[in-house]
């Protein structure tokens, strides 16, 4: 079950490049009063998502039971940041796709925000955000789960 955490740990970090990647590329930390995700928010996440990531590799290798709960321990501020930075970019999806909507039944107007007044996680594709919400759930019950030495290790 370890490895299982492993590889689903992984898949959830590779989301997550991309959408540290494209809030970068959208100019997510020069313009911090544009995003509704301040710089510490989302590196924070990062670091210490990296952080018990590089933990829990050490684990699957060593087979230490208190690795395996610093890398849970770890986990549950990843993922309450998460859901912040969640909540935080609903209302962006939301304002994207009314503008869309606006957009389609008002063919040529020039309404909707400047472009340099749009938040960068307004970029972020939706398929994406909900793929590496669900692999992080399933990590964080996975880790719980190896931890608690449930299904073995």
């Amino acid at each position: 079950m370890g490895i299982a955490a492993l590889v689903t740990w992984l898949i959830t970090a590779l989301g997550g490049f991309y959408l540290l990647y494209t809030w970068i590329s959208n100019g997510g930390p020069k313009k911090p009063s544009a995003s509704h995700f301040p710089p510490a928010l989302i590196f924070g996440h990062f670091a210490l998502a990296a952080l018990g990531l590089v933990l829990w590799i050490i684990y699957v290798v060593v087979d230490s039971d208190v690795l395996a709960w610093i890398a849970f321990v770890l986990l549950v501020p990843v993922a309450l940041l998460g859901f912040t930075m969640l909540a935080r970019w609903l209302p962006t999806y939301r304002a994207r796709t009314a503008a869309a909507n606006a957009s389609t039944t008002s063919a040529g107007s020039a309404g909707g925000p400047a472009a340099g007044d749009v938040p960068a996680e307004r970029h972020f594709p939706v398929a994406v955000v909900g793929g590496h919400g669900l692999f992080a759930v399933v990590t964080v019950v996975l880790v719980l789960l190896t931890a608690l030495e449930v299904g073995g290790s």
